[in-house]
């Protein structure tokens, strides 16, 4: 699996260790969200909080999730709903075009920025990067899933991004 080494990775790494803020939520994810918004403007963010109303809403009306991680990763855990996207080479042409809202998300929001951005390249009208990934909507305890039944941890990417995930959340081989 490819692995984020910039020196934004760096920097989060050095924000890990410094701090924790609100309830068990790592420290470094609004500064993360600021890097992404940075390099990817035209990509809007959605809250957890605005996602999960849109997700209970009526089922024509409701948003395409797209996840954009490994298919390693998408089988330990994801949103309900959610269709894998291959970060690396993604298929534009399957992700619908209609009016309903897409909301892309990976782990923290980097590989799916950069999906969202080729989306609203294309043409695409209302694209939504998740905020904080899957990592925050996790943390944040809203649900995720796994062949159908609820789950309990969530892939960390790696060690390093890992930390962004509360402890007993980050899924590692062995532990199902």
């Amino acid at each position: 699996m490819r692995r984020l080494r910039s020196p934004l990775a760096v920097t989060l790494m050095g924000w890990l260790c410094v701090a924790s803020v609100g309830q068990g939520q790592p420290a470094g994810l609004a500064e993360l969200k600021r890097e992404i918004s940075a390099r990817y403007p035209a990509v809007r963010w959605v809250e957890a909080a605005s996602l999960a109303r849109w997700m209970a809403g009526p089922e024509a009306e409701r948003p395409h999730l797209l996840d954009v991680r490994t298919a390693e990763e998408f089988a330990v855990s994801h949103l309900r709903g959610a269709v894998r996207v291959d970060p690396d080479r993604p298929d534009l042409g399957a992700i619908p075009d209609d009016e309903r809202p897409v909301v892309v998300y990976c782990s923290v929001g980097w590989r799916s920025g950069t999906l969202g951005a080729r989306l609203v390249e294309r043409g695409q009208r209302r694209v939504f990067n998740l905020e904080g990934g899957i990592f925050g909507w996790a943390n944040a305890g809203r649900p995720i899933w796994s062949e159908g039944r609820r789950a309990s941890q969530v892939h960390p990417y790696d060690e390093d991004w890992g930390r962004l995930l509360r402890t007993r959340l980050r899924w590692s081989a062995g532990r199902d």
